[in-house]
């Protein structure tokens, strides 16, 4: 089952996309020389959104969880990506510790945690699960189903610290993957850890210092840069953005410019509708600056919206993950996604989720939501998950078929995620 598009790629866009097809090994020698520059991420989600006369990244996770809705044909796909990360970032690691994120008991979560540890064994790894949360040790194992429908229970040890060294039952780990982000700040300990044994994501990844902002501020360059191999507009795969600080929705403070900058964005956005004549009304979201969980997002489509949010919407903004006060904001160009799922008779709108491990495409997901329309948030509570069909398709462009046909859209979706991967990469170098 594959989601179809409303309407067809149109005008520059479809130009783009078959551009792309057709100059495969253009765009694939410059991603070897991008990612030879800088060091990708050690894995990633990226959230996409087709419009149809656009296609562009809305928020990429460098702590991605959802593993568990990754195909089982793609599995083999991930196991070999992470093979390939773990012989780049530390080749000589035996054992490797995950800290997950444990504020949750969302079993979904606890599925892709599993998920994440069974394909890491069979990267030829010793795995062990551990957190520093006493509640979440108190669980003592993890339970999740493996691919073939076995049920599978992982225990989950109580993380110790002897000065700059983790340990878990005495054993000390080679390497340290966190599948969380920290939204609340990096625990002390974590800082002190020795070079000796490797973090990944580096903390510096979380969301205490991270920023949304700073990532699509490389992502504007990188797309430009993309776009000028093949001379075309670089609004078609890059949502405009502006920033606000200082901001409290509770205390009503940095309205102004929230509204100043979110008419400035729904006037560039008017301005590339009227070019390609587009009869689609503008609207931006305002999201965040820091944080994941589709928490602390809302639709705009008036400025004037800002000073008439009630107690609710107010109370909604302002805090992210974990109870954390929003006191930045992304202001990010709505993307309409054109793609729906009909299933049973109830049509869903959809967007699909890009995986990366390193810099290579290893599946993904379509998130879907019958309640929420094409120009909302589908990260919300009512979503639903089916695996991209990437199979054959993550790195292989047909051109031989249409330009829309799912395998060169597919291909086409890994190429966007995989110039947000690289934005990403570049937020390491440019702190």
């Amino acid at each position: 089952m594959v989601p179809q598009l409303k309407a067809k790629l149109c005008g520059e866009l479809l130009t783009l996309e078959k551009t792309i097809i057709e100059n495969k090994s253009v765009v694939e020698h410059w991603f070897r020389d991008m990612f030879s520059q800088f060091k990708p991420p050690f894995y990633s989600s990226v959230d996409l959104r087709n419009s149809c006369f656009k296609i562009a990244p809305v928020d990429t996770n460098l702590f991605p969880a959802g593993f568990n809705n990754i195909g089982t044909n793609d599995r083999r796909c991930a196991i070999q990506a992470f093979m390939a990360a773990i012989e780049r970032n530390c080749p000589h690691a035996e054992t490797v510790l995950i800290i997950p994120e444990s504020h949750t008991r969302n079993d979904f979560y606890h599925q892709s945690v599993g998920q994440l540890c069974n394909m890491l064994s069979n990267v030829g790894l010793t795995v062990i699960l551990g957190s520093m949360d006493d509640e979440f040790c108190e669980l003592k194992e993890l339970f999740f189903k493996t691919p073939e429908g076995l049920p599978s229970y992982l225990p989950i040890e109580r993380i110790s610290f002897d000065d700059d060294e983790i340990t878990v039952n005495g054993l000390k780990p080679d390497l340290i993957i966190l599948n969380n982000d920290f939204s609340s700040g990096v625990p002390n300990n974590l800082k002190l850890i020795s070079e000796t044994q490797r973090i990944l994501p580096p903390l510096k990844a979380s969301w205490a210092t991270r920023k949304k902002s700073n990532h699509f501020d490389l992502y504007s360059g990188i797309a430009k840069d993309f776009c000028e191999l093949f001379s075309a507009d670089d609004w078609l795969i890059n949502p405009i953005t502006k920033k606000c600080s200082n901001v409290n929705f509770k205390e009503k403070q940095g309205e102004d410019c929230l509204s100043d900058n979110i008419s400035e964005v729904l006037k560039k956005i008017k301005e590339k509708y009227d070019r390609y004549g587009i009869e689609k009304s503008p609207f931006a979201v305002v999201k965040a600056d820091s944080g994941t969980y589709g928490m602390s997002v809302m639709t705009v489509r008036d400025p004037n919206e800002i000073y008439k949010m009630n107690n609710k919407q107010r109370k909604k903004m302002a805090k992210n993950k974990e109870g954390v006060l929003v006191e930045s904001v992304l202001i990010q160009e709505g993307v309409y996604s054109f793609e729906t799922v009909i299933d049973a008779n109830l049509s869903s709108v959809a967007e699909p989720v890009v995986y990366l491990v390193d810099n290579f495409v290893v599946g993904g997901f379509y998130r879907l939501h019958a309640k929420r329309g094409l120009d909302e948030n589908l990260n919300a509570p009512g979503m639903k998950f089916f695996p991209l069909p990437f199979e054959d398709s993550c790195q292989l462009p047909s051109l031989s078929s249409d330009p829309e046909s799912i395998t060169n859209r597919l291909y086409f979706y890994g190429v966007i995620a995989r110039l947000a991967v690289l934005s990403a990469a570049k937020e390491n170098y440019v702190k």
